[in-house]
């Protein structure tokens, strides 16, 4: 079975799942998934999972992931972004300098809480709240931890500026533009969106779905592109084929309980472990190599 994960530039217009449909047909396989969703309007880098490499995509879908922005001032509506409907406008709103502006992103970095906006697909009450906004319904969320590594203004036109951030998995950048818009006492919306990194996956490196269907062997990336950003542990032979059989493995000088990237001498990747938690031994999560 085809096994490898593939770095898709998604095009606006298309849904993530869009996405894994044409790959299913391009590469003749049924267990294909993708890591981190983007919105249709948003464009950028998707990383799509093929046959066994599936079993990776929740690594990827915890790396830090980036994005450029577009944000314009002036109104806001009820999905965060230019395609909902307006509920709030004000005119004649003159921004303030560039400085100010890059002082008020700057004021986000760090760990903060954020609540996530109607329009996603978080689960309140076994519904998707995307799924309650269409009904009209408007429900209460919890603010979830996030963190916001760097945020860069790249442009400031009025009433539009650009700017890159770096964050930390389950942001979600619309609800940042209207945070940047509060503080600067004007409703803001996101009016584009491009991703630009999800772990290791790159936009420089990300291929179009033209490209893909042209040479898919071509674009295959291996397994282990996914845990690139995981620390990484090797085992001699006799440890490797204790960790591949689900035994855990003495490793006295490990700290704490974050996944590692378990590799044999050879260099193929035998899956993922973490610290037992009641003694210094690498315990099997998943267990990829035979």
């Amino acid at each position: 079975m085809t096994a490898g994960i593939v770095n898709v530039l998604k095009p606006p217009g298309m849904t993530s799942h869009d996405v894994v449909g044409c790959l299913r047909r391009v590469y003749g396989l049924k267990k294909v998934g993708h890591a981190g969703t983007l919105d249709p309007g948003a464009a950028g880098v998707l990383p799509v999972f093929l046959g066994p490499a599936t079993r990776l995509i929740e690594f990827a879908a915890d790396a830090d992931k980036a994005y450029r922005v577009e944000l314009t001032f002036g109104y806001a509506t009820d999905s965060g972004d230019d395609s909902g409907n307006v509920i709030a406008t004000r005119a004649g709103f003159v921004p303030p300098g560039t400085g100010a502006i890059a002082a008020v992103l700057a004021s986000f970095l760090g760990d903060s809480e954020q609540i996530p906006p109607m329009h996603s697909a978080i689960k309140v009450g076994g519904r998707k709240l995307y799924a309650l906004a269409r009904a009209g319904i408007e429900v209460e969320r919890r603010p979830r931890p996030v963190t916001i590594a760097a945020i860069d203004l790249l442009r400031a036109a009025d009433p539009v500026i650009l700017f890159d951030v770096s964050c930390s998995k389950g942001t979600y950048i619309r609800s940042l533009c209207a945070d940047i818009g509060d503080r600067l006492d004007c409703p803001a919306v996101m009016t584009f969106l491009v991703r630009t990194r999800v772990g290791d996956f790159t936009l420089a490196t990300a291929r179009t779905l033209e490209e893909i269907a042209a040479a898919p062997a071509a674009a295959l990336l291996p397994v282990d592109h996914a845990v690139r950003h995981l620390e990484r542990v090797v085992l001699a032979d006799g440890d490797a084929a204790r960790f591949t059989h689900g035994q855990k493995i003495p490793l006295g000088d490990l700290a704490g309980d974050r996944p590692l990237a378990v590799y044999g001498r050879d260099g193929t990747l035998l899956g993922i472990a973490r610290r037992a938690a009641a003694a210094p031994l690498l315990e099997p999560v998943k267990v990829l190599a035979p």
